[in-house]
């Protein structure tokens, strides 16, 4: 068992917490952490940009990031989502444990 990671920016609080409680009760993640306001500068469409958004990190079990990264991008607001997601290498036992009894297998 592996621990997994995404991350995906918000345009705000509220909407952030909403699709975090809707991925609580499908058991894709175990939690999630919704950052402070950050700031993104990034290129979209050939022009710079820069916008504050909140940046959620979740936790999940390896076995259920892929449907977590799909289903994050079937309820984000945005019509291209930036939704990274990886497998941790390391995680303290008692956190992976947590995970597989908290997480759905995907």
């Amino acid at each position: 068992m592996t621990g997994a990671l995404a991350y995906a920016p918000f345009p705000d609080r509220d909407n952030a917490r909403e699709i975090a409680g809707i991925l609580l009760a499908e058991k894709l993640i175990a939690c999630a952490n919704i950052l402070a306001p950050v700031e993104s500068v990034f290129e979209w469409k050939g022009e710079r940009a820069s916008e504050q958004e909140i940046g959620v990190l979740f936790k999940t079990t390896g076995a259920a990031l892929d449907v977590l990264i799909e289903r994050l991008g079937e309820l984000h607001p945005y019509d291209t989502p930036a939704i990274l997601g990886w497998h941790c290498d390391a995680a303290f036992p008692a956190t992976l444990d947590w995970l597989e009894t908290t997480v759905g297998t995907g």
